[in-house]
C-alpha cells in the first residue's frame, strides 16, 4: 500500500514531523512518497491508498493574515493548480483515504472544497491557539474504532480552537484551552466517496512519542487507508 505525504511549510519542523508519520506509516504496511510541492504530491495520489497532509500551505494573502505573512507571500503561499484538485477529488472519489494533521485546516483557503473534505477551516482573526505548553489533558469524547479502548492522556501539544465548521463532526478527542472551554482535537467521516480523519495534535516530534497518540495515529491511518 502506498501514502502520498504533503510535507513543508512555515513555523514548524516538519521534516521532522513528517519523518514521524513515515514511521507509523511503515508500522502499517504503508510506503511513504514525501512530497513538498501541491502540484506535485496531489497529481501523485493515483493508486495511492492515502493522503498524508502534514504541512502549513495557503496564499497567505486572506484578510486577516497577519503581516509577517503576507510579506512571504510571493515566495511561500501556494494554490493548489486545476489538476492538483481534480486529482484530489478522485482520489476521494475512488475511496482514498486522508489524514489531516495539526496545520492541515490553515491550508488551501481559497479552495473550499479542501475545507468541505475536512470538515473545518481556520480563520484568521478568528481561529486560535494557546502558546505551545505547558502539558494538556486529552479526553477520548466518543465511540469509534480509532479511539476505542484508548485511556485519556496528557502531552505537551497545541489546542486549535475557534475553527470555522463547514459540517457536523462528532469530536472522538477533545481538550480544554485555558479559559476552560473545550476543543475537538480529532474526529473522522466520509466525505466524496472516501475516508477522512482529522488529528489537530502533532506539533511536533514528541507528539508522537506519547504512546496513546500514537496508537490513535496508526488506527487513523489503518481506518483512512481501509488497511
Amino acid at each position: 500500500m502506498r501514502a502520498v505525504v504533503l510535507s513543508g511549510g512555515l513555523t514548524h519542523d516538519f521534516p521532522a514531523t513528517t519523518a514521524c508519520l513515515a514511521e507509523q506509516l511503515a508500522a502499517v504496511g504503508l510506503d511513504a512518497e514525501v512530497h513538498t510541492d501541491v502540484d506535485t504530491a496531489l497529481p501523485a495520489l493515483d493508486g495511492a491508498d492515502l493522503l498524508v497532509v502534514n504541512a502549513l500551505r495557503w496564499t497567505m494573502v486572506n484578510p486577516g493574515v497577519p503581516e509577517r505573512y503576507r510579506v512571504q507571500a510571493d515566495a511561500e503561499g501556494a494554490s493548489p493548480s486545476s489538476r492538483a484538485r481534480a486529482a484530489f477529488d478522485a482520489h476521494l472519489a475512488g475511496g482514498g483515504g486522508l489524514l489531516a494533521m495539526h496545520t492541515a485546516p490553515i491550508c488551501f483557503d481559497d479552495w473550499p472544497e479542501w475545507a468541505d473534505a475536512l470538515g473545518a477551516r481556520w480563520i484568521w482573526g478568528r481561529s486560535q491557539h494557546p502558546p505551545l505548553g505547558p502539558s494538556i489533558d486529552v479526553s477520548v469524547a466518543g465511540a469509534h474504532g480509532i479511539v476505542d479502548g484508548v485511556a485519556d492522556f496528557a502531552l505537551v501539544d497545541e489546542v486549535y480552537g475557534d475553527l470555522e465548521f463547514t459540517a457536523s463532526v462528532d469530536p472522538l478527542l477533545e481538550a480544554a484551552q485555558p479559559d476552560g472551554r473545550v476543543m475537538p482535537l480529532l474526529w473522522a467521516r466520509e466525505h466524496g466517496g472516501g475516508r477522512v480523519a482529522v488529528d489537530l495534535l502533532g506539533h511536533h516530534p514528541p507528539s508522537y512519542e506519547i504512546p496513546e497518540h500514537a496508537e490513535i495515529v496508526r488506527r487513523a491511518i489503518r481506518w483512512a487507508a481501509r488497511a
